[in-house]
Protein backbone atom coordinates (compact mmCIF):
# COMPACT_ATOMS: atom_id res chain seq x y z
CA UNK A 1 0.00 0.00 0.00
CA UNK A 2 1.37 3.40 -1.02
CA UNK A 3 0.39 6.03 1.52
CA UNK A 4 0.01 9.75 1.03
CA UNK A 5 -1.34 12.34 3.39
CA UNK A 6 -1.66 15.83 4.78
CA UNK A 7 0.04 17.20 7.87
CA UNK A 8 -1.11 20.29 9.70
CA UNK A 9 -3.45 21.30 12.46
CA UNK A 10 -7.28 21.23 12.46
CA UNK A 11 -7.71 19.27 9.24
CA UNK A 12 -11.42 18.50 9.48
CA UNK A 13 -12.28 20.49 6.35
CA UNK A 14 -9.45 19.11 4.23
CA UNK A 15 -9.68 19.52 0.47
CA UNK A 16 -6.77 17.18 -0.17
CA UNK A 17 -8.20 13.95 1.19
CA UNK A 18 -11.37 14.21 -0.89
CA UNK A 19 -9.43 15.21 -3.99
CA UNK A 20 -6.86 12.44 -3.87
CA UNK A 21 -9.27 9.73 -2.77
CA UNK A 22 -11.37 10.52 -5.84
CA UNK A 23 -8.25 10.60 -7.99
CA UNK A 24 -7.17 7.16 -6.80
CA UNK A 25 -10.66 5.83 -7.57
CA UNK A 26 -10.67 7.38 -11.05
CA UNK A 27 -7.24 5.94 -11.85
CA UNK A 28 -8.06 2.51 -10.41
CA UNK A 29 -5.26 2.77 -7.86
CA UNK A 30 -6.48 0.39 -5.18
CA UNK A 31 -3.01 0.31 -3.63
CA UNK A 32 -3.04 4.02 -2.73
CA UNK A 33 -4.61 5.79 0.22
CA UNK A 34 -4.62 9.35 1.53
CA UNK A 35 -4.95 10.17 5.24
CA UNK A 36 -5.06 13.24 7.45
CA UNK A 37 -2.37 13.55 10.11
CA UNK A 38 -2.97 16.26 12.67
CA UNK A 39 0.33 16.94 14.42
CA UNK A 40 0.71 18.99 17.63
CA UNK A 41 3.97 20.39 16.21
CA UNK A 42 5.94 19.97 13.00
CA UNK A 43 8.66 18.29 15.08
CA UNK A 44 6.41 15.20 15.20
CA UNK A 45 7.07 14.53 11.50
CA UNK A 46 9.83 11.91 12.12
CA UNK A 47 7.52 10.07 14.53
CA UNK A 48 4.79 9.98 11.87
CA UNK A 49 7.19 8.62 9.26
CA UNK A 50 8.37 5.84 11.56
CA UNK A 51 4.75 4.88 12.30
CA UNK A 52 3.85 4.86 8.58
CA UNK A 53 6.72 3.33 6.60
CA UNK A 54 4.47 3.20 3.53
CA UNK A 55 4.31 7.00 3.23
CA UNK A 56 5.50 8.19 -0.17
CA UNK A 57 4.34 11.78 -0.14
CA UNK A 58 2.87 14.45 2.11
CA UNK A 59 1.09 17.73 1.63
CA UNK A 60 1.81 20.37 4.25
CA UNK A 61 -0.67 23.00 5.37
CA UNK A 62 -0.71 25.78 7.95
CA UNK A 63 0.91 26.30 10.31
CA UNK A 64 3.78 23.99 9.27
CA UNK A 65 4.79 25.16 5.78
CA UNK A 66 7.83 26.90 7.22
CA UNK A 67 8.31 24.82 10.35
CA UNK A 68 9.11 21.65 8.37
CA UNK A 69 12.05 23.22 6.52
CA UNK A 70 14.77 22.22 9.03
CA UNK A 71 13.41 18.64 9.12
CA UNK A 72 14.00 18.04 5.40
CA UNK A 73 17.08 16.61 3.71
CA UNK A 74 16.69 18.84 0.68
CA UNK A 75 14.55 21.78 -0.43
CA UNK A 76 14.31 22.52 -4.15
CA UNK A 77 15.38 26.00 -5.20
CA UNK A 78 11.91 27.43 -5.86
CA UNK A 79 10.66 26.38 -2.42
CA UNK A 80 13.84 27.65 -0.76
CA UNK A 81 13.41 31.07 -2.38
CA UNK A 82 9.78 31.19 -1.27
CA UNK A 83 10.72 30.03 2.21
CA UNK A 84 7.82 27.59 2.51
CA UNK A 85 7.07 23.98 1.60
CA UNK A 86 3.66 22.50 0.90
CA UNK A 87 4.76 19.16 -0.61
CA UNK A 88 7.21 16.59 0.74
CA UNK A 89 8.51 13.85 -1.52
CA UNK A 90 9.44 10.81 0.58
CA UNK A 91 12.11 9.08 -1.48
CA UNK A 92 12.60 5.28 -1.45
CA UNK A 93 15.86 5.79 0.47
CA UNK A 94 14.00 7.79 3.13
CA UNK A 95 15.25 11.21 2.06
CA UNK A 96 12.74 14.03 2.45
CA UNK A 97 12.65 16.59 -0.36
CA UNK A 98 10.58 19.75 0.00
CA UNK A 99 8.72 21.46 -2.85
CA UNK A 100 6.29 24.32 -3.23
CA UNK A 101 3.44 23.72 -5.67
CA UNK A 102 1.25 26.50 -4.26
CA UNK A 103 3.01 29.01 -6.46
CA UNK A 104 2.66 26.73 -9.51
CA UNK A 105 -1.06 26.35 -8.91
CA UNK A 106 -1.58 30.07 -8.37
CA UNK A 107 0.57 31.05 -11.35
CA UNK A 108 -1.31 28.82 -13.78
CA UNK A 109 -4.72 29.76 -12.39
CA UNK A 110 -3.90 33.47 -12.60
CA UNK A 111 -2.81 33.05 -16.21
CA UNK A 112 -6.25 31.70 -17.01
CA UNK A 113 -7.96 34.53 -15.12
CA UNK A 114 -6.19 37.64 -16.40
CA UNK A 115 -6.78 38.74 -20.00
CA UNK A 116 -3.69 39.53 -22.04
CA UNK A 117 -4.48 43.23 -21.80
CA UNK A 118 -4.02 43.05 -18.03
CA UNK A 119 -1.07 40.63 -17.97
CA UNK A 120 1.43 43.18 -16.63
CA UNK A 121 -0.91 45.31 -14.53
CA UNK A 122 0.35 46.07 -11.00
CA UNK A 123 -1.06 44.01 -8.16
CA UNK A 124 -1.80 44.39 -4.46
CA UNK A 125 -1.07 41.27 -2.40
CA UNK A 126 -3.04 41.25 0.84
CA UNK A 127 -1.09 39.35 3.49
CA UNK A 128 2.53 38.62 4.30
CA UNK A 129 2.50 34.96 5.36
CA UNK A 130 3.46 31.76 3.58
CA UNK A 131 0.61 32.00 1.08
CA UNK A 132 1.68 35.52 0.14
CA UNK A 133 5.25 34.29 -0.45
CA UNK A 134 3.97 31.76 -2.98
CA UNK A 135 1.91 34.48 -4.67
CA UNK A 136 4.98 36.71 -4.85
CA UNK A 137 6.97 33.97 -6.58
CA UNK A 138 4.23 33.46 -9.15
CA UNK A 139 3.93 37.19 -9.84
CA UNK A 140 7.68 37.44 -10.35
CA UNK A 141 7.50 34.53 -12.82
CA UNK A 142 4.77 36.35 -14.73
CA UNK A 143 6.50 39.72 -14.68
CA UNK A 144 3.71 41.37 -12.70
CA UNK A 145 4.82 44.21 -10.37
CA UNK A 146 3.22 44.06 -6.95
CA UNK A 147 2.94 45.74 -3.58
CA UNK A 148 2.44 43.85 -0.32
CA UNK A 149 -0.22 44.97 2.14
CA UNK A 150 0.11 44.14 5.84
CA UNK A 151 -1.49 45.16 9.09
CA UNK A 152 1.57 46.74 10.69
CA UNK A 153 3.28 49.93 9.52
CA UNK A 154 6.96 49.96 8.65
CA UNK A 155 9.09 48.38 6.00
CA UNK A 156 8.37 48.38 2.28
CA UNK A 157 4.78 47.15 2.56
CA UNK A 158 1.61 49.21 2.64
CA UNK A 159 -0.94 49.03 5.43
CA UNK A 160 -4.68 48.80 4.93
CA UNK A 161 -4.91 52.46 5.97
CA UNK A 162 -2.77 53.30 2.92
CA UNK A 163 -5.28 51.78 0.49
CA UNK A 164 -6.87 54.93 -0.84
CA UNK A 165 -9.06 54.99 -3.95
CA UNK A 166 -6.02 56.27 -5.87
CA UNK A 167 -3.93 53.27 -4.77
CA UNK A 168 -6.68 50.87 -5.86
CA UNK A 169 -6.99 52.66 -9.19
CA UNK A 170 -3.27 52.10 -9.79
CA UNK A 171 -3.50 48.36 -8.96
CA UNK A 172 -6.15 46.61 -11.08
CA UNK A 173 -5.25 43.17 -9.66
CA UNK A 174 -5.94 42.53 -5.96
CA UNK A 175 -5.06 39.17 -4.42
CA UNK A 176 -6.28 38.09 -1.00
CA UNK A 177 -3.55 35.85 0.42
CA UNK A 178 -4.97 35.97 3.97
CA UNK A 179 -7.47 33.56 5.58
CA UNK A 180 -9.96 36.42 6.12
CA UNK A 181 -13.42 35.33 4.99
CA UNK A 182 -12.79 31.60 5.34
CA UNK A 183 -15.65 29.46 6.69
CA UNK A 184 -17.09 29.85 9.29
CA UNK A 185 -16.18 33.58 9.32
CA UNK A 186 -17.92 34.18 6.02
CA UNK A 187 -19.04 37.73 6.86
CA UNK A 188 -15.47 39.00 7.13
CA UNK A 189 -13.53 40.68 4.33
CA UNK A 190 -10.20 42.49 4.01
CA UNK A 191 -10.42 46.16 4.93
CA UNK A 192 -10.54 47.86 1.52
CA UNK A 193 -12.36 50.91 0.14
CA UNK A 194 -14.65 48.66 -1.91
CA UNK A 195 -16.45 51.69 -3.31
CA UNK A 196 -13.31 52.45 -5.31
CA UNK A 197 -13.46 49.15 -7.24
CA UNK A 198 -14.46 49.26 -10.89
CA UNK A 199 -15.22 46.83 -13.74
CA UNK A 200 -11.53 47.16 -14.59
CA UNK A 201 -10.46 45.37 -11.39
CA UNK A 202 -9.65 41.68 -10.99
CA UNK A 203 -10.01 40.17 -7.53
CA UNK A 204 -8.44 36.78 -6.79
CA UNK A 205 -9.15 35.19 -3.42
CA UNK A 206 -7.00 32.23 -2.35
CA UNK A 207 -9.87 31.23 -0.04
CA UNK A 208 -12.10 28.55 -1.58
CA UNK A 209 -14.59 27.90 1.22
CA UNK A 210 -17.07 29.53 0.82
CA UNK A 211 -17.22 29.45 -2.96
CA UNK A 212 -17.87 33.20 -3.03
CA UNK A 213 -16.28 35.12 -0.18
CA UNK A 214 -17.42 38.52 1.06
CA UNK A 215 -14.29 39.94 -0.65
CA UNK A 216 -15.45 38.49 -3.96
CA UNK A 217 -19.09 39.46 -3.47
CA UNK A 218 -18.19 43.08 -2.85
CA UNK A 219 -15.96 43.08 -5.89
CA UNK A 220 -18.64 41.54 -8.06
CA UNK A 221 -21.13 44.19 -6.86
CA UNK A 222 -18.75 46.84 -8.20
CA UNK A 223 -18.52 45.08 -11.56
CA UNK A 224 -15.06 43.59 -10.95
CA UNK A 225 -14.04 40.14 -12.19
CA UNK A 226 -13.57 37.68 -9.30
CA UNK A 227 -12.12 34.22 -8.78
CA UNK A 228 -11.63 31.94 -5.79
CA UNK A 229 -8.76 29.58 -4.97
CA UNK A 230 -10.37 26.26 -5.88
CA UNK A 231 -8.67 25.95 -9.27
CA UNK A 232 -5.34 26.84 -7.68
CA UNK A 233 -5.83 24.00 -5.18
CA UNK A 234 -6.55 21.51 -7.94
CA UNK A 235 -3.54 22.62 -9.97
CA UNK A 236 -1.17 22.49 -7.00
CA UNK A 237 -2.49 19.02 -6.12
CA UNK A 238 -1.81 17.78 -9.66
CA UNK A 239 1.70 19.23 -9.47
CA UNK A 240 2.22 17.37 -6.19
CA UNK A 241 1.04 14.11 -7.78
CA UNK A 242 3.56 14.59 -10.60
CA UNK A 243 6.32 15.02 -8.02
CA UNK A 244 5.33 11.84 -6.20
CA UNK A 245 5.06 9.91 -9.47
CA UNK A 246 7.91 10.99 -11.75
CA UNK A 247 8.15 9.45 -15.24
CA UNK A 248 9.97 6.13 -15.25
Amino acid sequence: MREFGLIGRSLGHSFSQTYFTQKFHDLGLADCRYDLHELPTAAELPVLLRAHPGLRGLNVTVPYKQDVLPLLDEVVLAAALIGAVNVIDVRPDGRLVGHNTDYIGFRESLRRFLPSTRAGAPALVLGMGGAAKAVEAALRDLGIPYQLVGRRPGGPSLTYADLTPAVLAAHPLIINATPVGTFPHVEEAPDLPYGALTPGHYLYDLVYNPRETAFMARGRAAGAQVKNGYEMLCLQAEAAWDIWNPPA
